[in-house]
């Protein structure tokens, strides 16, 4: 019995390079780059897409969704103090109450959810993408990103050599985590100073980070805990609330600078 439509290897391999090189082409050039697939980068992009804005996300990782996957000590479940879990309500994520104001929920279902939302508002993805520079020009402004394949990292240095290429974009947002990947290009060139992130403390870090969260360089937008490791805030440990919340707030600051961008 024939279940499958017949079609050649051939055929498979055009479908692959094609659809991928198609939208590649397409995205050189995108109204925001989110560098950093995790809970914040994913929450901005969507919030973003959501209004017709073209993003694009870039994941060294092959999987999206960083700690979102599996919350604290390899237990896969998530916390988050109100009200962040109305995100989670309007993703269709079923929760607990553990105690007044603070919610657990399986990690899996939340992350795979929120990738799920990002995918369907129209954000795209270059995964195992690592960021090698970011683009300036005019006066000090960021202007899109350069980026390589992350196993470069991993390989001979006769290949690890290769070149990069550059994505240009309106606006960029760093959601690179602790890392702080993007403001750490900049900081290398003496344009930012980072203090660091310090000690864990949830309540105070949760409402600083999102407070925080906003343009740190002209062009360049930091979210999530970024924002902790930029301006020596508090880190929060396994609870994702502010990530959320730091991620929309995000988003809304980018779509104030493409309008700043569109009016000039």
């Amino acid at each position: 019995m024939t279940l499958f439509h017949p079609v050649q290897e051939k055929d498979v391999t055009r479908a692959i390079s094609r659809g991928f090189l198609r939208q590649f082409d397409e995205y050189v050039d995108s109204d925001v780059i989110i560098v950093g697939g995790g809970p914040s980068g994913l929450m901005a992009g969507r919030e973003l897409a959501r209004t017709g804005v073209k993003v694009l996300i870039v994941e060294r990782n092959n999987y999206l969704g960083g700690g979102f996957w599996i919350g604290g000590y390899l237990m896969n479940k998530i916390t988050l103090r109100a009200p962040a879990q109305e995100v989670l309500d309007e993703l269709g994520v079923p929760y607990e109450k553990y105690v007044e104001g603070l919610y657990v929920a399986d990690a899996p279902h939340a992350c795979s959810k929120l990738i799920a939302a990002a995918c369907d508002a129209g954000v795209k993805f270059a995964n195992m993408t690592v960021l090698e520079d970011v683009i300036i020009r005019g006066e000090n402004r960021v202007a899109g990103v350069v980026v390589n394949w992350s196993p470069i990292a991993y390989l001979p240095k006769e290949i690890s050599s290769l070149d990069p290429v550059p994505l240009e974009a309106k606006v960029v947002i760093d959601a690179t985590g602790h890392d702080a990947c993007v403001v750490r290009k900049l900081q290398g060139r003496g344009l930012v100073r980072m203090a660091g992130e310090g000690a864990l403390w949830i309540e105070g870090s949760e409402d600083a980070v999102v407070e925080r969260t906003g343009e740190v360089y002209p062009g360049l937008v930091v979210a999530g805990m970024a924002v902790a490791s930029v301006y020596g805030l508090p880190r929060m440990g396994p609870t994702f609330g502010a990530m959320l919340l730091s991620g929309r707030r995000a988003s809304e600051v980018a779509g104030q600078l493409l309008e700043r961008v569109s009016a000039s």
